[in-house]
């Protein structure tokens, strides 16, 4: 709040700035990251507020965005209501997650034909304040999958070069990892194969690790379905170990079924899995699912199948499924800003919600007489007077609005009419006592 005061120009009118914006908090994706472990050790990021406005008319300055870097395939979810609020998969793509508060105008926004020096100026717009969770999702073009021990960490060994913990048994793998497959030597075609953790029965409702190895197949263009085929050392049936995955995969998320599938034969140098491939030819035969006969130990038929995986992104590529059609909603500022609710939330209290009147009840200064008289023309001409006479308000309760309490009432009324509802309020709450007791 200022007013120009010069040697010829002793009345010049108000001056007042407005206050600066204050800082976004933004997520950017950087790719040389690889993990959210920073996180673990500092979970708390604040923008730094706008400027204050001051006088001759110069406004605040605004608060640089402060930046919260990331790895590929972040996802962030509102912690509270779990609601995912973005999917970070792009270098340098970034989404605002807290958003910084706009700064109070100065008192020269005030001034009218009849009031042409307000003594008002607003505070600044609270910024948002919310926790996030961050999930880390693995991005891969191809998904192995298949039951503990089944050969996926062999498969990745034979078709790339990483160097996943091999050993005969179940769970080695505890942690997807990720080879990347070239085909035709340099300048060929590249693609990234992950291999997820084995999935058990009950994997969708989070047995085991479920979720935690589940959540990295969404991201795949493609799944391979790794079997033995001879059915391990339990002397297991592949088919129903097939139809095991499957279910789980399709409890999960129903979307994955419909994506690309390759079933692998695996360990197929072993005896009893020549004994079971007839059958397992017939059966995904039926399905009309492409299988491919390997022993991921020796390497044979392995490059046969990387081929073919090449081809079928390549396809999914020159065919990529069409975005879904965007919702459009509507919402004019009578349904969103302007909408208030009042409640009684007390003997003497009541409480108003809604988007405008708590955003006007944060800025304003309620030091300052000419604020307090504009805030109450806001309640009159907003309709809250009306709704809080309808409920019957008396002078002395009091109205909560975004934490601010308000005593009701004129203010030659308001003493003895509070004492006196005091008294009441007392008398009542000791009755309440004496019939408890």
């Amino acid at each position: 709040m200022s007013f120009r005061r010069e040697k010829f120009a002793p009345k010049g009118g108000p001056d007042g700035g407005d206050g600066g914006r204050g800082g976004d908090v933004r997520f950017r994706v950087k790719s040389n990251l690889t993990s959210l472990l920073a996180f673990k050790f500092a979970s708390h990021f604040k923008a730094k507020n706008g400027q204050p406005g001051t006088g001759r008319n110069c406004h605040g300055k605004t608060a640089k965005t402060f930046f919260v870097d990331v790895p590929p395939g972040t996802v962030i979810y509102h912690d509270e209501t779990g609601e995912m609020l973005a999917d970070l998969v792009e270098p340098n793509q970034e989404y605002v997650v807290a958003k910084g508060g706009r700064g109070g105008l100065g008192n020269q926004h005030f001034k009218t034909s009849v009031r042409q020096t307000p003594r008002i100026a607003e505070n600044g717009e609270p910024g948002r304040e919310l926790w996030v969770r961050l999930e880390l999702r693995i991005i891969a073009d191809v998904g192995l999958v298949g039951l503990p021990n089944a050969g996926k960490s062999t498969t990745l060994a034979a078709s790339s070069a990483a160097k996943p913990k091999i050993a005969d048994y179940p769970f080695t793998t505890l942690q997807p990892n990720l080879g990347v497959v070239e085909l035709g030597g340099m300048g060929g075609q590249t693609y990234v194969m992950a291999d997820v953790p084995g999935l058990i029965e009950g994997a969708a409702e989070g047995s085991g690790l479920g979720h935690e190895f589940l959540r990295h197949i969404k991201r795949t263009k493609m799944l391979v379905h790794v079997l033995d085929a001879s059915g391990g050392l339990e002397g297991r049936d592949p088919i129903v170990d097939f139809e095991t995955i499957n279910n789980e995969l399709g409890e999960y998320d129903p979307e994955l079924m419909e994506r690309p599938m390759i079933v692998v034969l695996n360990k197929i140098d072993i005896p009893e899995a020549k004994d079971n491939l007839v059958r397992l030819r017939k059966h995904m035969k039926k399905l009309k699912l492409p299988i491919f006969e390997v022993s991921a130990a020796t390497g044979e038929g392995v490059q046969p199948l990387l081929n073919e995986i090449g081809s079928v992104l390549r396809e999914i590529a020159a065919n990529p499924p069409a975005d879904p059609e965007p919702e459009i909603r509507v919402i004019t500022l009578d349904d969103d800003e302007k909408a208030f609710y009042v409640k009684r939330t007390g003997i003497n209290q009541f409480t108003v919600t809604g988007k405008m009147i708590e955003r006007t009840t944060r800025m304003t200064n309620f030091d300052q007489i000419d604020s307090s008289a504009r805030f109450q023309k806001i309640l009159a001409s907003s309709g809250i007077n009306k709704e809080l006479a309808r409920l019957e308000i008396e002078t002395g309760d009091s109205v909560v609005i975004a934490d601010q309490e308000l005593i009701w009432g004129e203010l030659e009324d308001l003493e003895p009419k509070t004492n006196a509802r005091r008294t009441a309020r007392e008398r009542y709450l000791n009755r309440k006592s004496r019939e408890a007791d």
